[in-house]
């Protein structure tokens, strides 16, 4: 089996290497293809995962390639892993949203929707080019935030493909550590769009065992998320800590303005991740990538494709898909996040349990902001953008969104087609 990873170049990549070492009898991988425009990178972080998967004693041989059509042919499924203007475009999201006293933040807010503009137009390009070399049946993986508004826009262009997020995956290790359960013991209720998603459930051997949770550990499960425990206690949920720029934002606000952006922290790392992978003597993977973000990205990506690419026998994975009913209160071609049963015909989520309004009115306010950012993803227009501000629930008001609307539009000129003209 081949696989391409589109963003190959990305300091993530070795992760992902890794799981897909870590799995040699399930997944039969004998080809990776890491296709990015840096050759640099490329090539560091190539010859890096190939000694990886050799110190693991897995098969599979590293190609890397600048053409996205020859790294795509044959392919069996293709990841989607990249950031359009990189680090640099991703400090602008992270702070010019703060002048205006909202959160400064890559997937949401002004911030997240001026990566999605930059972004959208990217990916469906790529994808159709990746689907003129390997036909329509290839699966697309799509990592690349926000990862709910990017793998809508590759659905409804009539692409095979899903979307997946580590925070499901992430959240199911640290309550089985909590809890002394092993990973395949542990299945929750997890209910929502991504990055504004709250567990209702913790099952351990199909027993919930929230209420012990959020009682016992509740203390050390509001310093993961970053929200109080007495919130959870009395919702009776777990909120992802992505809610915390929604209900603490004005506090998160306030942090943001005393401390260097995201941005400058992950270019450290990347920097020195990019040093370390440059060492033939390191064979495994580096401490310092944990610092990276993405905690078991390897382990969800890798079951996942294992699931896409495997036989009839379904798999549950939470991924990020079209409702098609399952939350009767949005459109059907609405993408959610929620467990679902994968196989190679594709994934149906899962039934849920009706959800309550203190969820089911944000995630249907945040679902009209998604649709309106995707029109102005492909569509231009500096009107388009204000309009979406206007419907965020974290702005939400007239001038605030004008202004961040002209903000947005100056700070992204140079990646916006439309905005040069």
């Amino acid at each position: 089996m081949k696989l391409t990873v589109v963003g190959g170049g990305s300091t993530y990549t070795p992760e992902l290497i890794d799981g897909i070492a870590g799995r040699r009898t399930s997944l039969a991988v004998d080809e990776i293809v890491l296709v990015d425009p840096d050759e640099h990178r490329l090539a560091v972080i190539g010859e890096f995962s190939q000694r990886l998967l050799d110190h693991a004693g897995h098969p599979a041989r590293v190609r890397t390639t600048t053409d996205l059509e020859s790294g795509a042919e044959g392919a069996a499924a293709v990841l989607l892993q990249l950031r359009v203007g990189g680090q640099e475009a991703r400090r602008s999201d992270e702070t010019f949203p703060l002048e205006c006293g909202c959160v400064g933040q890559e997937t949401t807010g002004a911030g997240g929707l001026a990566k999605a503009l930059r972004t959208v137009p990217v990916v469906l390009d790529i994808a159709e080019r990746v689907r003129k070399v390997t036909g329509p049946d290839t699966w697309i993986v799509n990592f690349t935030n926000p990862v709910g508004i990017v793998t809508r826009a590759l659905v409804q262009a009539g692409f095979r493909a899903v979307g997946l997020c580590n925070v499901a995956i992430g959240f199911q290790r640290y309550v089985g550590k909590l809890l002394g359960a092993a990973p395949e013991q542990v299945r929750l209720g997890h209910i929502g769009l991504n990055h504004l998603t709250w567990e209702r459930e913790v099952l351990v051997d199909g027993v919930d065992v929230l209420p012990r949770l959020l009682s016992e550990f509740g203390e050390d499960v509001a310093e993961h998320i970053g929200l109080p425990a007495e919130l959870m206690r009395r919702m009776g949920v777990v909120p992802s800590y992505y809610l915390k720029y929604f209900y603490s934002h004005d506090e998160v606000v306030a942090k943001q303005r005393t401390e260097p952006p995201r941005a400058e922290v992950v270019s450290l790392v990347e920097k020195e991740l990019m040093g370390v992978y440059a060492d033939p003597a390191v064979v495994t993977k580096p401490e310092a990538l944990s610092q990276r973000g993405g905690a078991y990205y390897s382990e969800a990506a890798v079951q996942l494709v294992h699931a896409l690419t495997g036989g009839e026998q379904g798999e549950e994975h939470v991924i990020n898909v079209p409702n098609n009913g399952t939350l009767s209160f949005l459109p059907d071609d609405a993408v959610i996040e929620v467990p679902s049963i994968v196989d190679r015909n594709g994934a149906k989520p899962l039934p849920v349990k009706p959800v309550e309004p203190e969820y089911s009115g944000l995630i249907s306010h945040v679902t009209a902001y998604e649709y309106l950012a995707l029109e102005a993803a492909l569509h231009g227009g500096r009107d388009r953008v204000a309009n979406a501000l206007l419907a965020h629930p974290l702005i939400g008001q007239w001038s605030i969104a004008e202004k961040l609307a002209d903000q947005l539009v100056a700070e992204n000129a140079d990646l916006l087609p439309w905005a040069k003209a």
